[in-house]
């Protein structure tokens, strides 16, 4: 199930695109005192950075199919793919809603949650992600076996986070780790262990909630006029 109108895909998408980019801009300061490059080396900055190269590509699949095959069907370079791109930034909406933004509270720190920035990058981004995916994408393409491949996008962030550590990296003046939950100065090896697999069986079932959704969805899905194969 999904609607079959290009033109209305094409006008979300680049409003997607715009909003996904200005929020980016933020983040990184170009709105502001100038570029801060250490945002670039955050989870956060790289999955929202994603979803902007993947909503680019879905503009342009859709103005080529508009032009090939007409103002009806769907437009996607890849619907496994986009699903991909969508469980990396719904990793960043939780970690900032579940954990994040609790342990601000509780710590009492001087940062400042739900700013225009924050809520661009960790709400709206996610939003309009999986936004696109169930208007515009048509169901029934997942994999059982997806979920699992899905999660190893975070955790190839934590081997990054972590081998850039050991370099003697940092994520900002005073910052060791990027996140509370990676600190192994503080939470020792074996609370960073229990953390991330608390956070793997939270992601896979959000996962597996993701490919229930599309197969149940799926079979309600009717035959719509220039379908094309993808994968």
């Amino acid at each position: 199930m999904y609607l079959p109108y290009r033109r209305v895909a094409l006008g979300y998408r680049l409003a997607m695109t715009i909003l996904i980019a200005i929020g980016i801009a933020r983040l990184s300061g170009l709105f502001g005192d100038g570029p801060q490059v250490v945002q670039l080396l955050f989870f956060t900055t790289q999955s929202n950075i994603l979803c902007l190269v993947w909503a680019v590509l879905l503009v342009l699949r859709t103005v080529r199919d508009l032009r090939a095959d007409g103002p009806r069907g769907w437009s996607s370079p890849s619907p496994r793919f986009g699903a991909a791109v969508m469980m990396a930034i719904t990793v960043t909406m939780l970690i900032y809603l579940v954990v994040l933004v609790p342990q601000t509270f509780t710590q009492g720190s001087g940062y400042t949650p739900f700013t225009v920035t924050d809520n661009l990058v960790h709400i709206i981004t996610p939003c309009l992600t999986i936004g696109d995916w169930l208007l515009f994408v048509p169901k029934g393409r997942l994999r059982w076996y997806d979920p699992p491949l899905w999660v190893l996008i975070p955790y190839a962030y934590a081997v990054f986070a972590f081998t850039w550590h050991g370099f003697g990296g940092d994520f900002g003046p005073g910052q060791a780790y990027p996140y509370p939950f990676l600190d192994v100065d503080r939470l020792g090896v074996g609370g960073v262990a229990a953390w991330l697999i608390g956070l793997t069986v939270v992601l896979m079932a959000v996962g597996y909630l993701y490919v229930m959704i599309d197969r149940l969805l799926g079979r309600v899905s009717f035959p719509r006029p220039h379908e094309h194969a993808s994968v």
